[in-house]
């Protein structure tokens, strides 16, 4: 699972600075299988083990490191948790596309009695929708074993007894919207507001509603600068209104060809035009772990957090006292050489 050939994947403890490569393929019972790990070969673009290298990572929060502890036995890995939480974009999935061997390992650690949960930050689809994608990919997934940002900006909203008489504006798409509604609340933007413009002429006041009193940010392939102003409008001038994002992803698997801009674009607009930090309900956010752990009774360290981003998956695992394992099917790939690195 998990590459294109036989998935890597880098196992990077919760407590632990370390990590280590090996094979995740169900069909050779998860053989090890280390690179290089001399300081030397992690500068050397031309050796073929230097499968990772931190080409475009903000060095205040990545490092590279010689040393690596190998995973010996990964098995023990499999037996010491009760649960595996999988990112789904770069893990699952590439665009519409299934990744090799994500059946198999589904089925494997099923039969092993591991609980499966999935996790996305994309907030377009809600968990209705992507119970959907699940099925034409050829997976059985229950509704409640997903868990996307557009249903975490509900439940946290839920959480927090916002009320019911205030309304939410949208910069996102559908998912959002249906978890809104049915967590029964009142909404207004997403893709309506995407045809919207605004005639800037002399004297021009732009109304807005002053009984939002939320603002949710989500990738939104409809953003537009009707959308902008109207979001930084409700969050400078309605007294208390909060500012939520569904995450901060810079990019996305829209398709398999190529990464996209992510999320966090839109979220980004609205930080520059507002001067304020949101409040993100996805990952690297532990609000998510802590909903899964209270929802299944989970103790956080029976959890593996399965994903391919350092920002956020890991991150996310690591925020929430998991295990974490870090595959290259992703993201990953596309910005690293050298699997030896840690967070600062």
């Amino acid at each position: 699972m998990f590459s294109r050939v036989a998935a890597s994947v880098v196992s990077v403890s919760a407590a632990a600075t370390s990590c280590c490569v090996f094979d995740f393929n169900p069909q050779t019972r998860f053989k090890l299988s280390l690179y290089s790990n001399s300081p030397s070969t992690c500068n050397n673009n031309k050796n073929k083990n230097n499968i990772l290298t931190m080409d475009n990572r903000p060095s205040s929060s990545l490092v590279t490191r010689a040393s690596a502890n190998p995973l010996q036995n990964a098995d023990d890995l499999i037996d010491s948790v009760e649960t595996f939480i999988f990112d789904c974009d770069g893990v699952i999935w590439k665009g519409d596309s299934l990744i090799d061997g994500v059946p198999e390992t589904l089925d494997m650690l099923r039969t092993k009695g591991k609980r499966l949960v999935f996790v996305t930050n994309n907030s377009t689809k809600s968990r209705k929708q992507y119970g959907k994608k699940f099925e034409t990919l050829g997976l059985s997934v229950n509704q409640d074993e997903i868990f996307a940002s557009s249903f975490a900006a509900a439940a946290y909203l839920t959480s927090i007894n916002f009320p019911k008489d205030k309304k939410v504006y949208v910069i996102g798409e559908e998912g959002i919207l249906k978890e809104l509604e049915l967590a029964g609340f009142q909404y207004l933007g997403g893709p309506d507001d995407g045809g919207k413009k605004i005639e800037l002429k002399p004297g021009f006041y732009m109304e807005h509603d002053e009984n939002v009193g939320a603002v949710v940010v989500g990738f939104d392939r409809y953003f537009n600068y009707y959308k902008v102003q109207y979001g930084t409008l409700c969050i400078r001038e309605n007294p208390g209104c909060l500012f939520i994002a569904t995450n901060r992803d810079a990019v996305t698997h829209l398709t398999d060809a190529q990464e996209w801009a992510g999320g966090g674009s839109m979220v980004g607009a609205l930080c520059g035009s507002t001067q304020q930090e949101p409040l993100v309900v996805g990952k690297p956010s532990t609000f998510m772990m802590d909903y899964l752990s209270d929802k299944f009774g989970i103790t956080k360290s029976q959890i593996c957090m399965v994903g391919d981003r350092l920002d956020t998956d890991i991150l996310f695992g690591q925020n929430g006292g998991c295990k974490t394992l870090l595959v290259l099917s992703g993201l990953l790939l596309s910005h690293c050489r050298c699997y030896e690195f840690v967070y600062a």
